[in-house]
């Protein structure tokens, strides 16, 4: 509203015959106060009060005519008695002092609430005009103008809808105005001020789920990954991870700061085996042969030769033990290095590039396994290893090429179907896989784990009678073997048959320290103290388990993650960290250490969340499973 004076002059209304100008006694009094409430300016210009809206609607109310008097009537009127004029008199100075306070407090008001209207047909607000409303008056202009910025926003004119906003926070901090001003800077791509705005909102409510998804965007186009997957870890555990955008959100940051972790721990890291369990697992992956000839032990060999290493590097493969691997390393290395290896030069190139992939080098492990190629294409095991190599580098086609050179080279040899099989496996490819695991078998079936992986794979077929059909009569015909016991106890743990897997598992545990008591398998341990867990949710008697593992194996990964993942079940988020950053550290190629990465980042948004929300501590319980990290099966 205007607060200069609107000046009306007086005008003799047309009336028409039997109207009335004068109003019921109470209807001054109504429009003074009417006046006062919506600021309008009020004045009496001799006998007419004039009430002027600043929409320019002119009131009159004349004392000079009463309805339905005659001409006669006011002759008479001139003979009024000096009582009446005297009266009539004093009713006009009250008038006009009453005039008089209007006009002061008019004035009064005019100097404390300067409302010059805008273009806009808001008035004009800033700091110190919007200290002089009254609440209410602060409540309806910050509506109207947040509507108005609406508007705006829906027209694409977003600095329009910027300075409507604006005004809008100056009549009231209300978190929705800056969240939609930061709305419109989203549009614009003016990032900071997006983060500015956001803030500003969540500082008045710290769950607006709006205000935290527009300022993890912000941050996401910063790069400021970490504080973005903070704010939309909070949104989720916010929403009870109803909203699938904000969980595809958290699960791309995860992976993003992740990997770029990933790279830089890999960049200073040196290079190092995995765990023995590992190395001892994809190694038996492969059917063992005998030395070659004239590497047999009894050959006499003398020092500081390649076919000296060489032998030396295949016997410490056998003693299955950390520092074994090692040595074998050491030595397939130094026998390249000393040459002299004669038509044995292909098995060297082929067993190196085997510890470059242990050691999660894959790019040189390829270039040996070629070389081996090259100088021996009969040796089937080359191709079946690049092709494990190619599938994890994401290079199927490869991995089949490689495959078929293989059968080309001895149709055969058992170990290219069950690695072929593996490659089925992996891809899902289950009816395929049976298939190859079945072949394997026709040509060599004293070899157990084309048994195993046929008995799996049929149960992830959904055909769990010949499943458990297999199994038993693996136990049957490789009693001594540990790991039958071992994956049927998985089978059994999955269908919640606790007893029965944890008595396969303590079995596979005995015979691992019967046959092979300096290099034993940690895997029962691990698998047993899960079931314990999931069966008795024993948290004491399942950390103890993979704390054994851990003495035995310590750079067990998989004993790592389970560790971890116990501490966190039971809300020990700290000491789960530290467990996951270990898995990392131990974990062989890039993708693996993202993977345990991941699960760290989880864990670690977990701990700012609780921090930085405290309100949301009590919504956190399984956070790590629904951030994607892992869970107890």
């Amino acid at each position: 509203m205007s607060s200069t004076p609107i000046l009306v002059h007086p005008v003799v209304p047309v009336v028409p015959e039997g109207a009335s100008l004068s109003p019921p006694s109470s209807l001054w009094d109504r429009l003074s106060t009417w006046a006062a409430e919506h600021k309008v300016a009020v004045y009496t210009v001799g006998t007419i009060a004039v009430v002027a809206t600043g929409a320019g609607v002119v009131y009159y109310l004349s004392e000079a005519q009463k309805p339905g008097r005659s001409n006669e009537h006011n002759v008479g009127e001139k003979r009024k008695s000096k009582r009446d004029r005297r009266k009539a008199k004093k009713q006009v100075a009250d008038a006009r002092k009453e005039e008089e306070k209007i006009k002061a407090d008019e004035e009064r008001d005019a100097q404390k609430q300067p409302t010059v209207e805008s273009e806009d047909g808001f008035p004009e607000i800033t700091e110190r005009t919007a200290e002089t409303f009254s609440p209410q008056e602060r409540k309806d202009y910050a509506d109207k103008l947040k509507l108005a910025g609406n508007q705006a926003y829906g027209s694409k004119n977003f600095t329009k809808a910027i300075y409507f906003y604006g005004k809008a926070i100056l009549c009231k901090q209300d978190p929705i105005f800056y969240s939609n001003r930061a709305a419109c800077f989203n549009a614009l791509g003016q990032w900071d001020k997006v983060v500015e705005d956001t803030t500003a909102a969540l500082a008045l409510n710290s769950e607006y789920v709006k205000a935290l998804n527009r300022r993890a965007n912000a941050y996401e186009q910063l790069g400021r990954n970490s504080e973005a997957l903070l704010d939309y870890t909070a949104s989720c555990i916010i929403d009870g991870f109803t909203n699938d955008l904000s969980a595809q959100n958290v699960e791309k940051l995860l992976k993003r700061v992740a990997e770029a972790k990933g790279k830089e721990m890999l960049a200073k890291r040196e290079k190092r085996l995995p765990s023995t369990s590992f190395v001892t697992n994809y190694l038996q992956s492969f059917r063992t042969k005998p030395l070659p000839d004239g590497l047999d032990e009894m050959a006499d060999l003398p020092g500081g030769t390649g076919l000296y290493e060489l032998r030396k590097g295949l016997l410490a493969i056998g003693r299955k033990t950390g520092e074994s691997y090692e040595e074998a390393a050491r030595a397939f290395e130094q026998a390249l290095d000393f040459g002299g290896l004669g038509d044995l030069e292909a098995i060297a190139y082929n067993m190196r590039g085997t510890f470059q992939y242990l050691y999660g080098d894959n790019k040189d492990a390829l270039v040996d396994l070629s070389k081996s190629i090259e100088l021996r294409p009969s040796l089937t095991q080359s191709y079946i290893k690049r092709a494990s190599m190619h599938l994890e580098l994401g290079d199927r086609a490869a991995a089949a090429k490689d495959f078929e050179q293989a059968i080309a080279q001895d149709a055969e040899d058992p170990d290219i179907y069950y690695h072929r099989a593996q490659l089925h496996f992996v891809l899902g490819e289950f009816p395929d896989a049976a298939k190859d695991y079945q072949k394997s078998i026709d040509f060599d079936r004293d070899f157990i784990f084309s048994h195993i992986q046929l008995g799996v794979t049929q149960y992830k077929m959904g055909s769990i009678a010949t499943s458990m059909a297999i199994f038993r009569r693996c136990i049957k015909n490789f009693d001594k073997v540990p790991d039958v016991y071992n994956y049927y106890g998985e089978l059994l743990l999955d269908q919640q048959k606790y007893e029965e897997a944890i008595q396969k598992f303590d079995t596979a545990v005995d015979m691992e320290k019967l046959t092979k008591p300096s290099g034993m398998n940690v895997l029962p341990l691990i698998n047993k103290a899960l079931a314990l867990f999931q069966w008795k949710q024993d948290f004491a008697e399942a950390e103890a388990l993979c704390q054994k593992a851990l003495i035995i194996d310590p750079e067990c990964d998989i004993a790592v993650a389970t560790m971890a993942q116990l501490l966190l079940q039971q809300g020990k988020v700290t000491e789960a960290l530290k467990y996951f950053e270990s898995a990392a550290q131990l974990s062989r190629t890039e993708g693996e250490i993202i993977n345990a990465l991941s699960y760290a980042e989880a864990t670690r948004t977990q701990l700012e969340v609780q921090e930085k929300y405290p309100q949301l501590a009590a919504r956190l319980h399984g956070v790590g499973a629904s951030l994607g990290g892992p869970s107890l099966r």
